[in-house]
């Protein structure tokens, strides 16, 4: 018997135009972003279907990402598609709690707008992030250590690629030592702060007040945080994890492996991008891999069509 998981990307896949057709096609994708707007007081349907300058801007990317993947969500519901467990890569998280039935639809709007904000406010100048490719975590983690000044583990994507973020001379200098013990690759990453580092620690603890005030339900289904790499079971446990979330590392490649430990065979990949995608084949070849990101992989989907095999 299949189960299914839902996955929910990040910042940095946002387009213009991603869920355009959804919203034309489908009333309740429609319905999503009308109350999204309604509720931030943002125009989402012109931020993400109009060229504009917003949309990479991180206080409009989240909230406008969001609504786009419970947009696609509620699509994907509505043709029967539930998940026997979820969750998202960074902001994507927010999505799965959503999609878990931890937190309505209408609180995450009003949240995200939020972390948005605090995250823009938060970027401190002198912050930087490089994907290491070909090296191992080991490695990666005792050069950071070793390394003055503040510079960490921000993302544990899939065998191969991990990424670090810090102050901007510190993530260098240890990119520098990786590629001397055997990196294939060190990329430095576009990116407007360095996230998931303790620079980013002022965000989560403006974050901090609004989740003490956060409505959450227990999960229906069971969802995975990106700071344990657990299922969270109770709903008391989401607001201290969140705001954890802001300043602490991505396990993903631990989320995917426990989703497979624990029997998932089927992966959607809700939202702009094929990013996840390419990081689970990577984790586990063996795995079968969906995305809806257009109408049509929907439609595909439905038809049994979309599956990636191999990436």
């Amino acid at each position: 018997m299949k189960k299914i998981a839902f996955i929910f990307p990040g910042q940095g896949a946002q387009y213009i135009g991603m869920g355009k057709d959804f919203y034309e096609n489908i009333a309740i994708c429609k319905k999503v972003y009308q109350s999204a707007s309604e509720i931030t007081g943002i125009d989402i349907e012109a931020l993400c279907f109009e060229e504009n300058e917003k949309l990479n801007i991180t206080e409009f990317t989240q909230i406008a990402m969001v609504t786009t993947e419970i947009a696609i969500l509620r699509a994907l519901e509505e043709r029967g598609f539930h998940a026997d467990v979820t969750a998202g890569l960074s902001l994507g998280e927010y999505a799965a709690l959503v999609a878990c039935g931890a937190v309505k639809e209408e609180t995450i709007y009003s949240l995200i707008r939020k972390r948005g904000i605090f995250m823009q406010e938060a970027y401190p100048t002198g912050g930087a992030m490089t994907a290491i490719l070909g090296l191992d975590a080991g490695i990666i983690e005792t050069i950071c250590e070793k390394t003055e000044g503040i510079v960490g583990i921000a993302n544990y994507n899939c065998p191969g690629q991990i990424v670090i973020s810090g102050e901007e001379k510190a993530v260098s200098e240890a990119a520098a030592k990786m590629k001397d013990a055997g990196a294939k690759r060190c990329i430095s990453l576009k990116v407007s702060g360095p996230f998931h580092s303790p620079l980013l620690s002022g965000a989560g603890v403006k974050l901090r007040k609004e989740l003490c005030n956060l409505e959450a339900s227990k999960p229906v289904i069971p969802y995975i945080s990106n700071v344990t790499a657990n299922i969270v079971l109770e709903s008391s446990q989401i607001p201290s994890l969140l705001e954890k979330q802001v300043s602490s590392p991505v396990k993903w490649q631990q989320t995917i492996e426990k989703m497979i430990q624990d029997g998932v065979t089927d992966f959607i990949e809700i939202g702009p991008g094929k990013t996840l995608s390419n990081f689970v084949k990577k984790i586990n070849p063996q795995a079968n891999v969906f995305n809806v990101e257009k109408l049509e992989e929907l439609e595909e989907l439905v038809t049994g069509k979309n599956v990636t095999s191999s990436v």
